[in-house]
């Protein structure tokens, strides 16, 4: 018995001892819990970031930094699929970007192997230069809310991502730091919500930016949007663009069974669809100018009357460096849609800033890290400067014009493409975001002008020819150099000599030697790609080394005396 009893006695002993542990162990882990969430929303919800928008740029923003760890709380006033006529194309190089994401299957999404280009009866195949990827990398096309949808799931799949419908009215400052947003629920109940830092992507029409940025929109044209069925392009799997009058056309497939149409309209006023002049427009302009394989499709679709238009918008990034507010997206940054370009931008962007936070311990020092951030808005210059210049002046040259030497440039332009080799693919290659380096695209675009002055002055260089090969060439620099004076010629051509390329990470916590290497190699790394026009490896999204470092605690939110940043 006494045995029996000392054995019991033993095993209540540990019981209790483990027990005990086990308390303890539940109690510290509670404490961390309630220290870690220090910047609370009136939900009671801890954040480490707001993001206001949900589209391409905020959903992929939200998955990426999901995956990080990072505590985020996505604002979305529109949670229903949307349904638009663009961002339907997604370039090669956008590609990239989001093989990590994988969120191009599931919608019939369709392979995009280059352009048809077409002009006065005249065509030419230029494909992209994916000789040396993977047989799986090519551009992808596809419905937009279909697309927005997958992303968004894929975010909010994630157990540290808060996906929430509402209406941002406001952002909130206190003593020249966003401290958070005030929002309005679907309900009409009106929140606040709380976080070290607020990135903006709420989209072309943001309502935020204004606060932001210095928003210099431009409109130079529309887009009227139509959907073909029953047809085949006479290219399979390529976009097709017709050089007409007065703007060029596009085609490319959204679907197994549909082709969407874009026609482009200069100025901000369109024909009425309400009244019948657009389609009538449509019929007797546009129909006889398109490929005939087209044609009837086309007709059909203008018949059923299912058109739709859509300004384009067109803003260069000029930011204002706000303490703990970041903006992305279209509500940073526009360029015309005819390359479609803008995915390729916004995801560039993400992967840019998700891998400029990784080596970041913490995010309380606000104005540390809007120093720090300065140096996302010069590296990211490179890719994006390129791809908005190529967008501006590819829609100013294939546009027609009564000034014959700038119908010559249109011809030049053409026949340039037409001659293959590194006359195709190096403007393919830059327009597919596989090279966006700036020195290409000027290159480039000078030697269509060179060679436009060629054709002209062969085989006789008279008076007349010499005036109109000098105008070209005038011409040519008054397309592109507006455009890159707009884009900043230092940040664009040589952002090695902004102080803020070489900003590194604000480290506020004691760090070990293994932590410290990661974040400089992180830096260095960034910096690197930027410089070479890229932000990702060939295989996808670039995957930097083994992370050293845990997200340390936030501060508390804002208290008493905050005030709202309220826009109109």
């Amino acid at each position: 018995m006494v045995a029996l009893g000392a054995v019991i006695a033993i095993l209540l002993g540990f019981a209790l001892f483990y027990g005990l542990k086990g308390k303890k162990k539940s109690i510290d882990s509670s404490m961390k819990s309630s220290e870690n969430r220090t910047c609370k929303s009136d939900s009671g919800r801890s954040t480490d970031i707001i993001i206001v928008g949900a589209g391409v740029a905020g959903s992929a923003l939200a998955y990426t930094l999901g995956k990080d760890g990072r505590r985020v709380h996505v604002i979305e006033r529109d949670l229903r699929q949307p349904d638009r006529i663009v961002g339907e194309l997604l370039q090669p190089g956008g590609y990239l970007k989001l093989v990590e994401l994988d969120c191009v299957s599931d919608i019939d999404a369709q392979n995009v192997y280059g352009y048809a280009l077409y002009k006065d009866g005249k065509s030419t195949k230029l494909s992209y230069p994916l000789g040396s990827f993977n047989s799986n990398v090519a551009g992808r096309s596809f419905h937009h809310g279909r697309f927005v949808q997958r992303m968004r799931e894929k975010a909010a799949s994630l157990p540290n991502v808060r996906m929430e419908q509402g209406r941002v009215t406001s952002l909130l400052e206190r003593n020249g730091t966003i401290k958070g947003v005030e929002y309005k629920t679907k309900t009409g109940e009106k929140h606040t919500a709380y976080a070290p830092l607020t990135v903006v992507c709420d989209g072309c029409c943001s309502n935020l930016r204004r606060n932001l940025c210095n928003p210099k929109v431009e409109i130079p044209s529309c887009f009227v949007g139509l959907a073909l069925e029953n047809c085949k392009l006479p290219f399979a799997n390529h976009g097709h663009v017709v050089l007409a009058e007065p703007s060029p056309i596009l085609f490319y497939p959204i679907s197994s069974t549909e082709i969407r149409c874009l026609v482009d309209i200069p100025g901000q006023k369109v024909p009425s669809v309400s009244n019948g002049e657009m389609a009538q427009y449509l019929k007797t302009v546009i129909a006889p100018q398109i490929p005939h394989e087209l044609q009837t499709a086309f007709i059909s679709a203008t018949e059923k009357g299912n058109m739709r238009t859509m300004p384009n918008r067109s803003m260069p990034a000029a930011p204002y460096p706000t303490p703990g507010a970041l903006l992305m997206g279209d509500a940073f940054n526009m360029r015309h849609p005819l390359t479609g370009g803008g995915m390729t931008v916004a995801l560039s962007d993400v992967i840019l800033l998700r891998d400029l936070l990784r080596p970041l311990h913490s995010l309380d020092n606000a104005y540390s890290l809007c120093k720090y951030f300065e140096s996302f808005y010069t590296l990211r210059k490179p890719v994006a400067s390129t791809i908005n210049t190529l967008a501006g002046a590819l829609h100013k040259v294939f546009s027609a014009s009564s000034d014959p030497a700038r119908e010559e440039m249109r011809q030049a332009c053409f026949d340039y493409l037409r001659l293959g080799g590194v006359f195709s693919s190096g403007p393919i290659s830059i327009l597919s975001g596989l090279n966006p380096r700036p020195l290409s695209l000027v290159l480039h675009f000078f030697a269509v002008a060179v060679y436009g002055v060629g054709r002209i002055l062969i085989p006789f260089p008279s008076p007349k020819r010499l005036w109109i090969g000098a105008r070209l060439i005038s011409d040519a620099s008054g397309i592109i150099f507006p455009i890159i004076k707009a884009e900043g010629i230092t940040q664009m051509f040589f952002p090695v000599a902004v102080p803020a390329y070489y900003r590194a990470p604000p480290v506020k916590w004691p760090m070990g030697r293994a932590a410290r290497g990661t974040a400089r190699h992180e830096h260095v790394s960034v910096r690197h790609e930027a410089r070479h026009g890229t932000h990702v490896g060939r295989a996808g999204s670039r995957i930097l080394g083994t992370r050293a470092l845990k997200h340390g605690t936030i501060r508390d939110g804002p208290k008493h005396g905050t005030r709202k940043s309220t826009v109109h």
